[in-house]
């Protein structure tokens, strides 16, 4: 589909009339919620049916980040807020600096609370957004975009390519429909919305999912977790902190005073801790091991089996 084309999008999936929800005004309250919860196994569906492009990201995003590089996502409205949402939970989760996983909205800031909607018709703002974040060729930039027209999402798609970028595409329609230039082509086809036309709702979900899946799967690659244990933890309030003492607890049998003293010792880093507590070495050899060992407790742990 060509951009002056993108004007016609009554064919588009993600625009159909849902024939399951037609008198949706006349349900009962009850069956509205059932009808909701029978639309969203759509969404599990569609994940499956993406298992391996989501595989390929994963792997082309840690790879990208282990080469010095960062990844961002792009997209208007709904799509570019989910994004945003994404890349700001990173930090709190997996400890990453803020500047590795961003988020990137047609409108900017403002556009989170306050539609700005027109914003996603101009390409060259997309293509813009890419040369003022300086994107490069250990970067990764994920569009996304639930109708897969969004000129804004094309416009920097078509950029990050020109500037050397891995690229990738999310779109909530097939390929038939909206081409894609993209490395890779993430489509995540969940049928038409119980409102029509409200891409909040399945296509928001399915693509809430598919980030869940892309971050955290990347955070794994790098070394981020022990186990499912969220290790790289950001000990920054009174919940975190009860969470990283806990993950200590379990996995070193200590009890909760001996888990506080140990998790202060390390300067309030969990792997660092953990590997202290297991290896019997102090902070800054402990730091020094995971440091060879890229971040990675697990093989950090091994690497002191074999020395």
């Amino acid at each position: 589909m060509t951009i002056e084309n993108m004007n016609t999008r009554g064919h588009l999936l993600t625009e159909q009339v849902n024939v399951n929800s037609a008198n949706l005004d006349r349900l009962s309250t009850l069956e509205l919620v059932d009808l909701f919860n029978q639309e969203d196994v759509n969404t599990l569906n569609a994940i499956a049916g993406a298992r391996v492009e989501l595989a390929s990201a994963i792997d082309t995003i840690a790879d990208s980040l282990r080469q010095g590089g960062r990844l961002f996502y792009i997209g208007a409205g709904t799509s570019g807020r989910l994004g945003v949402l994404d890349a700001a939970e990173c930090p709190p989760t997996f400890c990453t600096p803020p500047e590795l996983v961003q988020g990137i909205l047609a409108g900017g800031a403002g556009a989170l609370i306050k539609s700005s909607e027109g914003l996603e018709d101009i390409a060259s703002d997309g293509a813009q957004a890419m040369a003022d974040n300086q994107i490069g060729q250990h970067d990764v930039v994920v569009g996304i975009t639930a109708g897969g027209t969004t000129p804004y999402v094309h416009g920097a798609i078509e950029a990050a390519k020109q500037r050397g970028a891995k690229t990738i595409f999310i779109a909530c329609v097939p390929a038939n429909q909206v081409a894609s230039i993209a490395d890779i082509d993430i489509r995540l086809p969940v049928g038409p919305e119980i409102l029509s036309g409200s891409t909040r709702l399945k296509s928001g979900t399915v693509t809430k999912m598919a980030l869940n899946i892309l971050s955290t799967g990347t955070m794994v690659k790098l070394g981020k977790v022990y186990g499912n244990r969220m290790v790289d933890v950001a000990v920054t309030n009174t919940k975190l902190l009860d969470r990283a003492l806990q993950m200590i607890q379990d996995l070193t049998q200590l009890d909760r005073e001996n888990a506080r003293k140990l998790l202060e010792a390390s300067g309030r880093s969990v792997k660092a801790a953990l590997l202290m507590h297991w290896t019997q070495v102090d902070r800054s050899k402990a730091e020094a091991i995971l440091s060879q060992n890229h971040g990675q407790l697990r093989s950090a742990v091994e690497s002191t089996k074999d020395s």
